[in-house]
């Protein structure tokens, strides 16, 4: 709800400051890490929605994810940044289900911050949640259509065979050994 949280955003301003002064230390576990840094990513495209609001996709914006707009150990780093050079090298695909790139075809954003202690059940739920939204994938017995963020980050899921493992874990659907495979088209309207 942009448009209401448009009135105020002071609340997310000062959590997007404590996250920049209270930078992930060497002695932190992955979990923590993994919480610090998907919050920041979620905050981040939050505010910069909300600083270009109303606007019909994040698309519309001049290198939304290239800009540097959040502040790391004192430099200043992108949203690329944080998703290609620091959360995918942490070797968790399910990161692609807790992120959120303000589009309708993005994982739904969760309304909490993840926790480092409940991170492992947090990133359980946003895939279980994710692989069987009808809106973001189609799945039945012989076919199964799914979202082009498996096309794109392919690799973080494993060759086809893993990647089909990967969702069938997660399916509430049953589907055959060998489905037909196709990718959704992605749907970059504001997720509002």
């Amino acid at each position: 709800d942009y448009k209401s949280w448009k009135k105020d955003t002071s609340y997310l301003d000062n959590y997007i400051q404590t996250l920049e002064e209270n930078p992930p230390a060497e002695m932190w576990s992955k979990n923590d890490s993994l919480a610090y840094f998907i919050n920041a990513y979620n905050a981040v495209t939050v505010k910069l929605i909300l600083d270009n609001y109303p606007i019909r996709s994040i698309r519309n914006l001049v290198t939304p994810w290239r800009f540097k707009r959040f502040t790391l150990n004192g430099k200043k780093v992108s949203l690329n940044h944080i998703e290609h050079e620091i959360l995918r090298k942490m070797n968790e695909p399910r990161i692609h289900f807790a992120i959120n790139c303000a589009s309708a075809s993005c994982p739904k954003l969760i309304n909490s911050a993840f926790e480092s202690h409940t991170m492992q059940t947090q990133l359980e739920t946003v895939t279980r949640d994710f692989i069987n939204d009808p809106k973001r994938n189609i799945i039945s017995d012989k076919k199964i259509q799914i979202s082009k963020i498996f096309q794109w980050f392919g690799s973080d899921f494993g060759n086809k065979k893993e990647r089909i493992a990967f969702i069938r874990k997660y399916a509430e659907q049953a589907f055959n050994e060998h489905p037909k495979v196709n990718f959704l088209n992605y749907d970059w309207k504001l997720n509002e």
